[in-house]
């Protein structure tokens, strides 16, 4: 049975796999956003979005005991203290009214040697709200509809007064023209 078999394998052995994510996650800490392959990028976001959510309950945690807890759990994962001190101690505030979604990956295309599908994944700001929320309740789909509705009609009602214009300007040109005879 294949319980428990949904990973982002890689191609590679799974030491060399905590060890590329976790140099990954060092890089993205550091820089904010790094350009890499889409699988990579597709690996490393639940990695890093853990670690993520252990530099928040830290905060949020009042003994000095769980605190350091937390950053040593995170140390564990990607393997360097400098990153998880920055982590912890100045870019954890940006995430602090953030209820996960922390990263976004942009797709970049194919790379030039091997045709890779390359992408970007990069820390969300703070302010960043996303995509506008979608209307949950047939009420507001209907108004949506009844808008698209509206817009449709505009459109068609614009149609026959340009014909309207058209027809006045020939009959105007035969006009000028009977004149000349």
């Amino acid at each position: 049975m294949r319980h428990s078999k949904r990973r982002h394998i890689l191609g590679v052995s799974s030491s060399h796999r905590s060890a590329m994510l976790g140099n990954l996650s060092v890089a993205l800490i550091t820089h904010g956003r790094i350009k890499t392959t889409l699988a990579k990028a597709k690996a490393l976001r639940p990695f890093i979005e853990k670690v993520i959510t252990l530099a928040k309950k830290a905060d949020q945690a009042n003994d000095a005991a769980r605190k350091l807890h937390f950053r040593r759990l995170a140390i564990a994962r990607v393997r360097d203290k400098k990153a998880v001190a920055d982590l912890f101690d100045n870019k954890v505030s940006e995430f602090s009214e953030r209820a996960g979604g922390y990263t976004r990956i942009y797709k970049l295309g194919q790379r030039v040697g091997d045709a890779a599908e390359m992408g970007l994944i990069e820390l969300i700001d703070a302010n960043d709200e996303g995509y506008p929320k979608r209307p949950k309740n047939k009420a507001a789909k209907s108004t949506t509809k009844a808008k698209a509705k509206a817009e449709a009609e505009e459109v068609v009602e614009e149609t026959p007064e340009a014909e309207v214009v058209e027809e006045s300007s020939e009959t105007s040109e035969s006009e000028v023209e009977a004149k000349k005879d």
